[in-house]
């Protein structure tokens, strides 16, 4: 397995590499050197940002410096550079600070949408063609059909509602995120987590139950029927173990964009995590920012593709990695 997953990152670090070209090509299509010295800056103030922030160096030696550093200052990846926006603030604070936020909402909007989606799955699946089955599935279609931004706009009016005039406190927070409040994840949190749920629940409904009417037009659900097997048994004994090579592909893809799906939850609910500091970079035109986040981003997918084969094979003894 291991001599598997060395061939996997070695195959995909041109991957890794071409990301990470193309992305700082795309940056240097204009200089940012005006937003931060200025429109009305003379030559001379360019010139000294430029060689302040390694502009002016050929573009091939800032791609080796981004990768490898340059053995003083500047770590591989860019972790140790500046923040051009954020002054005196290294990328790797900055990434690090972010992280806490971000899987605070991810994580826990993943597992609750996974476990819901799938027990609505199987039990569309084992009511095929009745009415409960039509109506969990045209709900999960009129919930794909609506806009993520219409769900954080609705959440934030009644999150903020008040129980009663008397009291000074809302349900939820619609703003910040401040861990020292006694009950922080569930009053800065849940409401993100809860409209990640409704939105991502359409989705996976559909295919988790797409997966299981598969399997059980299989003999092996037939044959533990015969037995006279109870059909909660059938359910998530059999029929569940038997698709987890689904379920582990729907969660593997999903992760990499839920980190990024949770940028527009952070960006409306001001919620300090990778997104909100991504987009915060992007429109500051702040290099060293977008290139270490994308960095990491690109690690976090090729990771994630990876892991994938490795859990198929646990999951299920037929799966060989070759």
């Amino acid at each position: 397995m291991w001599q598997y997953v060395v061939r996997r990152l070695l195959f995909n670090v041109p991957v890794f590499l071409g990301i990470i070209f193309f992305v700082m090509v795309a940056l240097r299509v204009r200089n940012p050197a005006h937003l931060y010295v200025g429109k009305n800056a003379k030559p001379e103030d360019l010139v000294k940002f430029e060689e302040a922030v390694g502009l002016d160096k050929p573009f091939h030696e800032q791609y080796l410096i981004f990768l490898f550093g340059d053995g003083k200052e500047r770590s591989a990846f860019g972790f140790d550079t500046l923040s051009w926006d954020k002054k005196g603030k290294q990328v790797g604070e900055l990434l690090a600070a972010g992280v806490g936020p971000t899987l605070a909402i991810t994580l826990p909007a993943m597992i609750l949408t996974a476990i819901i989606s799938i027990v609505i799955g199987l039990i569309s699946a084992f009511n095929r063609g009745r009415f409960l089955d039509r109506m969990l599935m045209t709900l999960a279609v009129l919930g794909m059909s609506v806009s993520f931004l219409v769900y954080i706009l609705l959440g934030q009016y009644f999150g903020s509602f008040k129980p009663a005039v008397t009291w000074d406190w809302q349900i939820f927070a619609v703003q910040g995120f401040d861990t020292s409040h006694p009950a922080w994840w569930f009053y800065y949190c849940l409401l993100p987590v809860l409209i990640s749920t409704i939105v991502a629940m359409g989705y996976d409904t559909r295919y988790y139950r797409a997966v299981m009417v598969e399997e059980s037009t299989k003999d092996y659900i037939r044959t533990a029927r015969a037995k006279g097997l109870k059909e909660s048994r059938v359910m998530f004994k059999h029929m569940l173990r038997n698709a987890a090579v689904s379920i582990i592909t729907r969660l593997m893809i999903t992760f990499p964009f839920l980190i990024m799906g949770s940028i527009l939850l952070e960006v409306y609910f001001n919620i300090p995590g990778m997104g909100k500091m991504l987009i915060t970079a992007i429109t500051a035109a702040d290099f060293p920012v977008i290139e270490s986040f994308t960095a990491v981003f690109a690690v976090i997918f090729i990771l994630s593709n990876i892991a994938t084969d490795v859990l198929y094979s646990i999951a299920d003894p037929r799966v060989r990695l070759s």
